[in-house]
């Protein structure tokens, strides 16, 4: 395979530094360009087609925000890795650039030793970039679906592959009365898409984990209620589950069902247990108290994103009645999440981003 060209924007010349020598450290990577403001970066991407670009929020002459915009213009967009500062602006400008179709973001390293930078940005760059390399010359993270070649000069005709997948008829006990989604790399973008499809009067609660560290999750909940006619917001501890109301599992914490007091409510648990999947919030972790709370009267949601995270809880779902909805793999950023279980044969129902809505409110009580 082609090595993977990179352009870093960034306006401070220690984090190109930064940034630019762990990537030419990573084997089937070259750095063709640096730029210092949006407006070179677009110049050079033009002139370079570089595979990926790190790109600053905050640039003189042209912020990171609106250099997305421009990217979303062009044919085929670089892939846009975004460096973020680990505050309250930073996440809400994150959240913003992610919804544009940015791939992914890396915290932007910190003041101290220039050894310990490159260390922390190695380790959170390296699956980012692996994830690249596997979708090279495949999906576009601003036009999602898979690049196609040049047909024949006289191609056959193909039959008409339906948009909706039934893997099996689901065994249903009765209409869910919770759904519980799991997403990752890419997940901004798609919950953008998603969750303000659901309809006023949906009667089921929603619960969320999107892999996300703190503050950011708390963004992308204020983000979404803006745009949605359901009411979304981060996950508190104590929260009662609620038919109609949306809650993402707080960045860095873990979020799982528990019984209330009356033993008739459902409220949320927030913990600070371990990592699962070298993840926190896990997705296992949530879909495993799913399976405990709601037998026979629950859907699983599995979505865009790196990893495996998901399967093993899905599959807890799935032996105690619950109906699954995975992503088809032409709509999601980083076909990894669902991988598992659409080919274990664990989804019943396989369908595109701008479908999982309407598969979602069919399975809930009406």
């Amino acid at each position: 395979m082609q090595s993977i060209k990179a352009v870093v924007v960034d306006d401070t010349i220690v984090y190109r530094k930064i940034v630019g020598d762990v990537l030419k450290g990573m084997p089937g990577v070259e750095v063709v360009g640096t730029a210092n403001n949006g407006k070179i970066a677009l110049s050079k991407i033009k002139t370079l087609k570089p595979d990926i670009i790190t790109l600053d929020i905050e640039m003189p002459e042209m912020n990171g925000i609106e250099v997305l915009q421009e990217l979303r213009k062009m044919d085929k967009p670089p892939l846009a890795v975004m460096l973020s500062t680990l505050t309250q602006q930073g996440s809400e400008m994150t959240i913003r650039a992610l919804e544009l179709g940015a791939f992914d973001f890396l915290p932007k390293p910190e003041a101290g030793k220039m050894a310990d930078n490159i260390l922390k940005v190695k380790q959170a760059i390296d699956p980012i970039i692996k994830a690249i390399k596997r979708r090279k010359g495949g999906v576009s993270a601003f036009t999602p679906g898979k690049a196609k070649a040049a047909p024949p000069v006289k191609p056959a005709p193909k039959p008409v592959k339906p948009r909706v997948t039934i893997s099996k008829t689901p065994v249903i006990r009765s209409k869910s009365e919770i759904v519980g989604i799991g997403i990752s790399t890419g997940g901004p973008n798609a919950l953008t898409k998603l969750i303000p499809m659901l309809p006023s009067g949906f009667k089921a609660p929603v619960l969320i984990v999107q892999h996300m560290p703190p503050m950011f999750t708390a963004s992308l909940a204020n983000s979404l209620n803006n745009k949605s006619q359901l009411e979304v917001k981060e996950a508190e501890d104590g929260d009662v589950i609620e038919a109609g109301r949306v809650l993402i599992a707080p960045g860095g914490k873990q979020m799982k069902i528990i019984a209330g007091a009356d033993g008739l409510t459902r409220k949320i648990k927030i913990t600070d247990d371990p990592p699962e999947n070298s993840c926190k919030p896990s997705v296992d972790y949530l879909f495993r108290s799913i399976a405990q709370h709601y037998v026979g009267r629950s859907t699983g949601v599995i979505m865009t994103g790196m990893g495996s995270d998901g399967s093993k809880g899905l599959a807890q779902m799935k032996k105690n009645g619950s109906v699954v909805i995975a992503q088809d793999e032409e709509s999601c950023t980083v076909y990894g999440m669902p991988k598992e279980p659409i080919e274990t044969g664990l989804a019943d129902v396989i369908a595109p981003l701008d479908r999982i809505a309407d598969e979602i409110v069919k399975t809930v009580i009406l």
